[in-house]
């Protein structure tokens, strides 16, 4: 296949941002040249009623989404539709415009094909990001449900949390107007003690405070971090169900570092970031087994970790996720990999003897 044997191995030669940078200037047709996006649209979409999911007042035509990261400053938010994914969440975004975190600060794993980043949060500030998007059409444009995720600033401090909530607020008013959802970020390990957000009593704050805001009323979400404790989890999704929220994004990416196959020297020179890709499979899973058990069936939860194969998507379907998300494994799959998961998944449906992925969830052994 000419993306294993020749273009990967062509991008994997750059720097990852440089591949990145790359890679994201190709799709350029494909944001921009209507035609041919209907054409990829005809080719990748999926309109196959075993995967479809109905959660949170949207139609997902497939459970298949990407994860907030690839698309930081919503550049092209139409191609990557066209690329089959089921829906997208574009940024992380923050009130403030910020540069990325000193590079080298993004790093493959091949042997593990899992990535390493520190990047913290680049991105042109929520309201370029969001009169860009506008421009381009808006979420209805792209065909798929859109959501954006928002972040806090690294120049705003955590203590006291009012200069935090501001800062939240001020893109989250800027993305609600144009979005399907939202997704609160306070998971990523690369903007300094963001984390600190996820313990009960400032999350209470925070996100009681969003939940008064979102007017008229949209799914609002929380991500998770992998590394939470046991009590922290339960203590955290105790105020999701308290405040009201829609729903849960499981998981971020990891600081952990166990059973990799890249070599250890390699992986101290690396140093800091955030782990994702197969690596994370596992924790995922658990996670969302755990926030399924927790929360119910109400509310609607999103996994996210180590999907590459369809059968990772069933195996987070089966542990109680609704829907899943990819990055790195879009990353290593290359362009084909949403359509050709969706097909693939379709299949798995079938021979579990249901007739629609839903009748899937929380069926894990």
């Amino acid at each position: 296949m000419i993306w294993r044997s020749i273009v990967r191995p062509a991008l994997f030669s750059l720097d990852a941002t440089e591949a990145h940078e790359l890679a994201t200037a190709a799709m350029g047709p494909l944001e921009y040249v209507s035609p041919l996006a209907a054409l990829a649209r005809m080719v990748c979409a999926t309109n196959d009623r075993r995967v479809a999911v109905e959660r949170m007042g949207l139609h997902f035509a497939s459970p298949i989404g990407l994860a907030g990261g690839f698309d930081k400053n919503a550049h092209r938010p139409h191609a990557l539709a066209a690329l089959g994914f089921g829906f997208l969440e574009l940024g992380t975004v923050t009130a403030l415009a910020q540069d990325a975190n000193p590079s080298p600060n993004l790093f493959r794993l091949p042997a593990d094909r899992a990535l390493i980043n520190r990047l913290g949060f680049p991105n042109e500030g929520a309201t370029r990001v969001v009169e860009r998007f506008v421009e381009g059409g808006g979420a209805k444009s792209c065909g798929v449900p859109v959501g954006f995720s928002i972040g806090k600033s690294r120049l705003v401090d955590v203590e006291p949390i009012e200069g935090a909530l501001a800062d939240y607020l001020a893109s989250f008013r800027a993305v609600h107007p144009v979005s399907d959802f939202v997704v609160v970020n306070v998971s990523s390990p690369n903007t300094k003690n963001l984390r600190a957000l996820q313990g009960a009593e400032v999350a209470r704050v925070l996100l009681g405070e969003l939940v008064k805001a979102n007017a008229p009323k949209k799914p609002l979400l929380l991500k998770i971090a992998p590394d939470l404790s046991d009590a922290d989890l339960e203590a955290l999704l105790a105020v999701v169900e308290e405040v009201g929220l829609d729903g849960v994004i499981a998981t971020n990416t990891t600081i952990g570092r166990k059973d990799l196959r890249t070599p250890t020297s390699e992986i101290e020179a690396i140093g800091a970031g955030g782990l994702s890709g197969p690596p994370l499979r596992a924790r995922a899973r658990e996670v969302v087994s755990r926030v399924r058990a927790r929360l119910g069936g109400e509310l609607t939860v999103i996994g996210v970790g180590g999907v590459e194969r369809a059968e990772d998507v069933l195996a987070l379907v089966r542990a109680g996720a609704d829907l899943v998300q990819l990055y790195t494994g879009f990353i290593y799959g290359g362009p084909g990999t949403p359509r050709r998961l969706a097909r693939e998944l379709a299949e798995l449906v079938t021979r579990a003897g249901a007739s629609s992925i839903a009748e899937l969830r929380g069926t894990a052994d």
